[in-house]
């Protein structure tokens, strides 16, 4: 038995097939979903989406949105998303680095917060291509 996944941005689908089983970031954290899971609609936080199709798993950088589970079908839908193979190490890193200095140079509490967010994006990012695949 597999699952129908649709992961969806404002500008594209990033994924839509069918897998065995996705383990998905949440604002309340990690949830596994396996065929027949009980329907759900939950908060996407910024994290890492693991995908298994038959023996290989396939990571996704999610940046956010909100997901829907029930009848075997799951629609993620996220503002931004990119598949750990579609994204660049080098730029990566130095995002990563980038936002590390940003949220040291950081003043005030909306500056902070904004640059917290960024450096979250970039470790995601970072984290997707280095998770084995």
């Amino acid at each position: 038995m597999t699952l129908n996944l649709c992961v969806l941005t404002p500008n594209r689908i990033i994924w839509d097939s069918e897998v065995k089983e996705i383990i998905l970031s949440t604002d309340s954290g990690q949830i596994g979903v396996l065929p027949n899971h009980a329907p759900i609609a939950t908060a996407v936080d910024i994290g890492i989406l693991r995908i298994r199709l038959n023996d290989q798993w396939v990571t996704v950088a999610l940046m956010g949105g909100f997901a829907r589970i029930g009848n075997n079908e799951i629609t993620v839908l996220v503002n931004e998303a990119e598949k750990s193979r579609d994204i660049d190490p080098q730029e990566a890193q130095q995002t990563l680095e980038i936002a590390k200095a940003n949220l040291s140079k950081a003043e005030g509490k909306r500056q902070t917060i904004e640059a917290n967010l960024a450096l979250r994006r970039a470790r995601t990012r970072v984290e997707a291509i280095n998770e084995i695949s």
